[in-house]
């Protein structure tokens, strides 16, 4: 994987449609316009994984106005310049989020005058990453922190809920959240102590490294004349290796380390990405609905903390225990209003399946099968009663431990109708949570499925 961190954005990288209008104001020299304008659309087209890490350093290195890969640096030219840092972390190999990170990096119009408030770096390697000080969703291939030059955090910005790229990240809102970071940095001095919460939370590991399931595996540096991209650590391993370390202290894995920064919805809020954290929608009968939040509220603050995007909400959410009630304050109609939302034990339990993280939970909890809910029109004819099991085997993995459904004699296409007991109409997420919650490693555990028509009976350990 790789991470990027912004240090004074001022960069020649600037947009294709950019190049065209605003060319003269841009381009230092003919000769490193030309080469950026050649490499950086190659980023994001069909390149193998070395050439892309590879050119992202050439084309970052390139330019005077990017520090690449080095932290401290940034944080010495910050103090220097009296200004803050924004801290972008992104996968150079993986395409979700691919044009974002291109619109960031070459300057789009919606937010180049406030890049240049900013000093601006880019890392691109997530094997030294102090965990003491970033701490973000890691099966997201772009994640951005906004924060002062003694490393406090302002806010954090990148959200996924699902597969599909970039719906819930946009530069109108990027800009809304680096617009309030900039004001608290001018107030840092009255503020700093109002942003405690928004701090890196005590960890057992201070870099990916030191987990034992990826100790010794990786390097602190990329190997860029070897095979660059397998020297380089993909953030979705840390959260692997967090939930390794639980089984193999055979431990049942906590919703917050197997539902890791929940997405509002699962309070039934859909916020809108172009604003910090405004209320497009609320699911009647949620969380949220019965406790009074309402359509085009602007969510200020929660738990104390002042919000800058959907990413902060997370981030608050991430860190509460498994009931509470979150004080949460509104503005509405022009006013605030103070709200008290009530989670009860579960609340965060949401859709894990789009993470990238879960193929490992696969390995451990299903034998390395994937499982999707069955249609309507496919537990029709499947005759299975109204609330029960039905979850279809998409795909069986097919070596190591990822093959264990497969050696146990389950298919692809198979139906899961009873597994370890349960036999209640959840989905893949929920049985996961089953599997590592209640059950440890070595455990046996009997699915019966469905195969043509006829019921059968299997049986695998649990990894």
């Amino acid at each position: 994987m790789s991470i990027e961190i912004v240090v004074n954005c001022r960069s020649s990288l600037t947009a294709r449609r950019d190049a065209k209008s605003h060319k003269a104001t841009h381009m230092r020299s003919a000769t490193l316009v030309l080469g950026i304008l050649t490499l950086t659309p190659c980023l994001s087209c069909g390149q193998d994984r070395d050439t892309k890490v590879r050119n992202d350093r050439k084309v970052f290195q390139e330019s005077k106005d990017w520090i690449y890969n080095d932290l401290e640096e940034g944080i010495r030219h910050a103090k220097a310049a009296g200004k803050p840092l924004l801290v972008i972390f992104r996968c150079i190999p993986c395409e979700a989020c691919q044009q974002f990170d291109d619109d960031v990096a070459r300057r789009d119009p919606v937010i180049r005058d406030l890049l240049d408030a900013f000093v601006c770096v880019r890392i691109v390697q997530a094997n030294a990453i102090d965990l003491t000080r970033f701490q973000h969703d890691f099966d997201q291939s772009f994640a951005a922190y906004l924060m002062n030059a003694d490393s406090t955090i302002y806010g954090r910005y990148g959200t996924r809920s699902d597969r599909s790229e970039e719906q819930d990240i946009s530069l109108e809102g990027f800009r809304k959240a680096m617009e309030g970071a900039l004001l608290m940095h001018q107030t840092y001095d009255k503020i700093k102590a109002t942003l405690a919460g928004k701090q890196a939370k005590p960890v057992r590991y201070k870099t990916p490294r030191e987990y034992p399931s990826l100790a010794g595996k990786y390097g602190t540096t990329l190997d860029y004349d070897g095979k660059v991209a397998k020297s380089c650590m993909h953030c979705h391993q840390i959260r692997e290796a967090e939930r390794v370390a639980y089984r193999s202290e055979n431990k049942p894995i906590p919703d917050n380390v197997l539902f890791p920064n929940p997405d509002p919805s699962v309070l039934g809020l859909f916020l809108d990405s172009r604003s910090m954290a405004r209320v497009e929608r609320v699911s009647p009968g949620s969380i949220a609905d019965k406790d009074g939040v309402r359509h085009g509220d602007e969510i200020v603050m929660m738990d104390g903390q002042q919000l800058l995007s959907i990413a902060d909400v997370q981030w608050v959410l991430q860190n509460l225990p498994n009931s509470a009630d979150v004080t949460t304050l509104v503005r509405r109609d022009g006013k605030d209003l103070p709200l008290t939302l009530h989670l009860s034990d579960g609340w965060r339990r949401g859709n894990i399946s789009w993470r990238v993280s879960t193929w490992d939970l696969r390995r451990m909890a299903l034998g390395g099968m994937k499982l999707v809910n069955l249609t309507e029109a496919e537990r029709e004819r499947a005759k299975l009663p109204k609330g029960s099991l039905g979850l279809r085997v998409e795909h069986v993995g097919e070596f190591g431990d990822h093959a264990i459904a497969k050696q146990a004699g389950l298919r692809k296409d198979d139906v899961i109708v009873g597994f370890d007991g349960r036999n209640d109409h959840i989905g893949e997420s929920e049985l996961i949570a089953h599997a590592v919650q209640k059950r440890l490693p070595g455990d046996k555990v009997s699915v019966t499925i469905l195969r043509g028509g006829v019921r059968q009976v299997f049986h695998f350990s649990l990894k």
